[in-house]
């Protein structure tokens, strides 16, 4: 049975992914900073429809401290690390304090950092114990399309996943002769609260600009993050688009 770690797990795309490797019988650690209540109740529905262990906790994945701690005391031995926490901000730069701006940095960028350094040990222990070709571990990030191409009015946001783009591509870089795949999905816009800073009429104008006509569910997501970490661990240092054809 394999352990998967998720953070952001309390809601969107965590949520649903937390539902996706459920189905496949995989042991969870979900990860949340503020919904403690719901994801317990989600873990512990999770458990018992599936019969597997299922365990929530409430992290600030900013934190390097406590994110070690974390992973020496309740995820000692993880096999598939899913980095989905992330924050917004929706501004003119020049409106953006620097705490905010700091804060935005720490959890969509800095916390990969944290996360990672913690699993990477994990994942080499787990090399040892594997068959010559069995995949020791795997990291995937959720990031979004801004990171390349940028947004007007999220600048701090763009720099922060832009950053997570070249984290994803640098690192598969380092742990590939480990057989350890790093890979990143890039979201468009996504039907979840992140999102609720538009209003009605400005989600309608969104969706008149994607291709594919409307959002893609977090469901969507989480099935292409369960993909993803199936695939051959040749497959590695990816920045994948799920954008409807949007950028």
């Amino acid at each position: 049975m394999k352990t998967v770690v998720i953070t952001g797990a309390g809601h969107g795309i965590g949520h649903a992914a937390a539902r996706r490797f459920a189905a496949e019988h995989c042991r969870l650690q979900l990860i949340c900073r503020r919904s403690l209540a719901e994801l317990e109740d989600l873990a512990r529905s999770l458990s018992e429809q599936y019969e597997i262990p299922a365990a929530a906790d409430l992290l600030d994945v900013s934190d390097a401290a406590a994110v070690e701690r974390y992973f020496a005391e309740k995820s000692p031995h993880t096999d598939i690390l899913i980095n989905n926490a992330g924050i917004s901000h929706v501004g003119l730069l020049q409106d953006m304090t620097p705490e905010e701006w700091n804060r935005v940095i720490a959890v969509n960028l800095s916390s990969m950092f944290y996360t990672a350094k913690q699993v990477i040990p994990q994942f080499l222990l787990n090399r040892e114990r594997l068959a010559p070709g069995e995949c020791p571990g795997r990291i995937i990030n959720v990031s979004s399309v801004w990171g390349t191409a940028g947004a007007a009015g999220e600048v701090c946001y763009s720099a922060s996943k832009g950053g997570v783009n070249s984290f994803t591509r640098a690192l598969a870089k380092e742990l590939a002769p480990s057989g350890i795949p790093v890979n990143a999905i890039a979201c468009g816009c996504i039907d979840t609260r992140m999102n609720d800073c538009f209003d009605e009429d400005e989600k309608r104008a969104l969706c008149a600009e994607i291709p594919a006509g409307r959002f893609a569910s977090p469901e969507e997501v989480a099935e292409a993050i369960l993909h993803l970490s199936q695939m051959p661990s040749y497959i590695t240092g990816q920045i994948i688009a799920m954008d409807g054809g949007w950028v």
